[in-house]
């Protein structure tokens, strides 16, 4: 038996999530299109569960603990899983290869500059609650390189959405709530039709139903 077999004894596959967090959003969603079974524990970011901590003090959701114990506290991890148990849409076929440059550079440097816009005065050091506009042009020099491909194909990877697209679209939306109005612009055209898209999809519908807080029994 693991360490965390014995800390939970659990039945069932249990997802420690925020509702709001890109990065939780996105491991959702291929849970939900493999139809992987799961008890989903919404937490609050600023009162984490105890039973959370104890699988994965990383301390930032998603965390997803399987049945036989096991911990997976990365979304791309948690993606990959999913949909390696079953991947009914094809999400993977265009392959990982030709798909994480894509994924890393969201969750890499634009991830750094959309922090920063979003969060200003968390870094500022004024601590002034002003968006930061040079972190917004840094995050939209890098949103043209996706521009540029939207304007040959209506996906990422060609015809069909596949895993970067649901891999990128929450920390695109993230970006694009910021500053709505200026976003609706639009400032790249094909980019917003493609991030509306996903936006009005039944699956991210499901995938942002609300729950309660969950609470030890």
């Amino acid at each position: 038996m693991t360490r965390y077999q014995s800390l939970h004894n659990i039945l069932t596959n249990i997802l420690y999530s925020f509702r709001r967090c890109p990065f939780a959003m996105r491991a959702r969603l291929a849970l939900n299109v493999s139809g992987a079974e799961y008890e989903h524990r919404e937490i609050l970011l600023r009162d984490k569960p105890a039973a959370m901590l104890a699988a994965s003090p990383k301390a930032t959701v998603p965390v997803l603990i399987l049945a036989d114990g096991r911990v997976i506290d990365e979304s791309f991890d948690i993606m990959l899983w999913a949909l390696k148990k079953n991947d009914p849409q094809s999400w993977l076929a265009p392959g990982l290869e030709n798909m994480q440059p894509l994924i890393e550079t969201i969750t890499g440097d634009f991830k750094h500059h959309l922090d920063r816009y979003k969060y200003a005065s968390r870094y500022a050091q004024t601590g002034r609650d002003t968006v930061d506009l040079s972190h917004r042009d840094a995050a939209c020099d890098i949103l043209g390189q996706f521009e540029t491909i939207l304007t040959t194909s209506p996906y990422l990877m060609g015809e069909t959405p596949s895993f970067a697209d649901y891999a990128i679209f929450p920390f695109i939306r993230q970006f694009a709530n910021v500053q709505r109005t200026w976003w609706d612009a639009p400032q790249f055209p094909h980019l917003h039709a493609w991030l509306e898209g996903f936006l009005t999809s039944d699956i991210f519908t499901t995938i942002m139903s609300k729950y309660p807080v969950w609470q030890p029994e």
